[in-house]
């Protein structure tokens, strides 16, 4: 067998090698890398173009054009988290937290090339992992079921006590609002429409994309706004200083690389938990196993870039495996990688392992590939993007907010999109000001659907007895355990419980204090509206509500009554514990808070301004209107910049978005009135 294997490998290498099959891995290298760059467009987009172009392909060919492109997509998205803090895909929300501030250092070209590189030895591991997994992972997966799969979304979710850092209780609360949040929707049990506000458009819940985009994006488009300078004035290191910078600090961490690619392509392996969480699950892990990380991460420290990246392509190699092995798609690209074995007469299962092996093997060789060809080509255009973090920013707000826009809308195509992006927003950008740490909300918005899925098909399938299975003991009792350990953390570092009680003093109502109001009034509010649906409906919200109402309430009490020269130390239980603010810091505090909300309240005005010409004149005459004036009025750019600027970016929309994809844009007013006027005016 171990002969046979080798000599399959050995063939589908030569086969790859034909001159025809390496331009097709080529091109989908090079549409992937494009594609990661676009904010919120993701290579599903991609998968789902190329798709009809591989009928007349050979399987050989095919697959290395379509996975040439999803392989390399996680690659490129870090150049827009790094740079404008702008995750491109779901997968790069946790690169922004270190990868942004490293940009703001002027180590920008530091912080791609580590990413790069990490991605690179990440993507050969999972496709490696992949190699030696395929002959022997079949048992495994067939002992995973609802259980097990619950419990490891549970795990998930528990990160949130890891990535709420100094303050536990706020991202406890945030967390259990975002699982609120991922219920939106009509209930999978009963048919119960939960929250949608009497609209069609949240019948299916709130698209991961544009809140995504809103949460993490905006705020950082917001502040770069209300400084009015470029994202950094200082280039610490010279772009190719930075590249061999960031390849040696990637090859110096190789162990934490290594690990974070095992999390990668152990939970890309596992149907159901999603790529959007993996990046979260890595980043949580260096923070707990790496030494000094909980004073340096969150404020440039290149392992923060390193750890979710090196997890991030090799997800790829693990979602391949059930993918090939039982045919269930291991994310929602291989979804559609299905399609093309459809297309070319090939059934997932025993076959690809044993007589289209060297198919099978095709398939790893053009992943490993594929990132090869994808680092290789960032590596040589990183000094030029790094040199974007220099340029004034109405140079660059106008181009990546139309873009965000565009890549928002992508969601679902509908205008509910367009305002999930601009509330989430404001909420983000809120949270982000008054230091409540924002990936909480996110992993919770990500996996409270899948905790709530995997729970009743659990009761269902097995009653109470899996609550037995060894596997679900094991993850149950960590996350437990993780959730804990803030908590002890905080006991222990105060001293004992009666040193905690002596932090609290006469209560102090601040301005900042209202945001707990409305928060938690929205909670309540939620629940109200919850009470009176099915019991199966209401059973999950209303635990999940109240716990985040209790976890907020003590955040509150904690703030309201803690002595005010505490309250700089973390927020703790009563205390600090020492550990970061899990989230990027803001450089606003040298503004006048009255100035800041005012421009603010600016930007986003920029936005709603935005919105209403899209809704009269369409989005792609929107584009050029709005870069003219925003460039010429925020900063008076001379007009030898801003026409051409204008012109070529709505060219590029129409090219790539109108003609290559043909997305239905939205109704506009303009349009609405055009039949009307036709029939007065017959000429029309």
């Amino acid at each position: 067998m171990e002969v046979s294997m080798l000599q399959a490998a050995g063939n589908a290498f030569v086969l790859l090698m034909e001159p025809f099959r390496l331009l097709m891995l080529f091109t989908g290298v090079m549409m992937g890398l494009v594609i990661g760059l676009l904010p919120g467009i993701g290579g599903l987009v991609g998968l789902a173009l190329l798709l009809p172009f591989t009928f007349s392909m050979d399987p050989y060919s095919a697959f290395a054009l379509l996975l040439g492109l999803g392989a390399v997509t996680s690659t490129a998205d870090t150049i827009p988290a790094v740079l404008f803090g702008v995750p491109g895909t779901s997968a790069s929300q946790a690169t922004v937290l270190d990868g942004l501030p490293m940009s703001k250092k002027g180590e920008a070209g530091r912080a791609l090339a580590a990413a790069y590189t990490a991605s690179l030895m990440g993507g050969i591991f999972g496709a490696f992992l992949m190699a030696l997994a395929l002959p022997l992972v079949r048992p495994i997966i067939l002992y995973i079921g609802s259980p097990e799969l619950l419990s490891l979304a549970v795990f998930g979710i528990s990160s949130v006590a890891v990535l709420s850092g100094s303050a536990p209780l706020r991202g406890l609360t945030a967390g259990g609002f975002g699982i609120m949040l991922a219920m939106i929707g009509s209930d999978p049990q009963t048919g119960t429409l939960r929250w949608t506000m009497d609209t069609l458009y949240l019948w299916e819940g709130l698209p991961l994309v544009p809140a995504v985009l809103g949460l993490f994006a905006l705020p950082e488009l917001c502040d770069l706004a209300i400084q009015r300078s470029s994202i950094t004035k200082d280039v610490k290191f010279n772009p190719r200083e930075g590249m061999l910078q960031g390849m040696k600090d990637a090859f110096r961490h190789w162990w934490l690389v290594l690990r974070c690619s095992w999390i990668g392509a152990g939970f890309g392996a596992i149907p159901g938990i999603g790529g959007s969480v993996i990046d979260w699950l890595a980043y949580g892990h260096a923070i707990r196993s790496e030494k000094g990380a909980a004073q340096t991460f969150g404020r440039g420290d290149v392992r923060g870039v390193i750890a979710p990246e090196s997890a991030n392509n090799a997800k790829e190699g693990g979602a391949l495996v059930p993918t090939v092995v039982f045919g269930v798609p291991g994310s929602a690209g291989m979804a559609i990688l299905l399609g093309a074995f459809m297309i070319h007469g090939l059934v997932p299962g025993p076959d690809m392992v044993t007589k289209n092996l060297q198919v099978t093997y095709a398939m790893v060789w053009s992943i490993a590939l594929a990132n090869i060809l994808g680092a290789g080509l960032c590596f040589a255009f990183s000094g030029y993007f790094a040199k974007l973090a220099t340029l004034r920013y109405t140079l660059i707000l106008p181009i990546i907010m139309s873009v965000t826009y565009v890549g928002a809308f992508q969601a679902s195509r509908n205008w509910g999109d367009l305002y999930i992006l601009l509330m989430f927003g404001v909420f983000g950008w809120v949270m982000k000001a008054l230091k409540w740490p924002r990936p909480p909300l996110i992993l919770g918005l990500i996996l409270g659907d899948i905790i709530e899925r995997y729970l009743f098909i659990s009761i269902q399938r097995y009653g109470v007895d899996w609550f037995a299975r060894p596997i679900v003991i094991f993850f149950f009792s960590i996350s437990f355990l993780a959730l804990l350990r803030p908590f002890l953390e905080d006991v222990k570092h105060q001293g004992g419980f009666k040193n905690m009680l002596n932090g609290f003093g006469k209560p102090t109502f601040r301005a900042t204090d209202l945001f707990y109001v409305v928060l938690l009034g929205l909670i309540i509010a939620m629940m109200i509206d919850a009470s009176s649906w099915n019991f199966s409906a209401k059973i999950v919200p209303m635990v999940v509500g109240g716990a985040a109402l209790i976890f907020g309430g003590l955040s509150l009490l904690n703030q309201l009554f803690r002595r005010p020269e505490l309250q700089a130390k973390g927020e703790g239980v009563a205390g600090s514990t020492g550990r970061l603010h899990m989230d990027l810091q803001t450089d606003l505090s040298i503004l006048p808070v009255r100035e800041t909300i005012k421009r603010a309240g600016i930007f986003f005005g920029w936005l709603v301004g935005f919105m209403a010409s899209m809704s009269v004149i369409g989005l792609i005459p929107t584009v050029p209107v709005f870069v003219v004036l925003f460039m010429r009025l925020e900063n008076r750019e001379p007009w030898k910049i801003v026409a051409p600027m204008a012109v070529l970016l709505a060219l590029f929309i129409y090219i790539v978005f109108d003609q290559l994809l043909t997305i239905p844009w939205p109704p506009t007013y303009l349009g609405a009135w055009a039949p009307g006027l036709k029939s007065m005016i017959p000429s029309l």
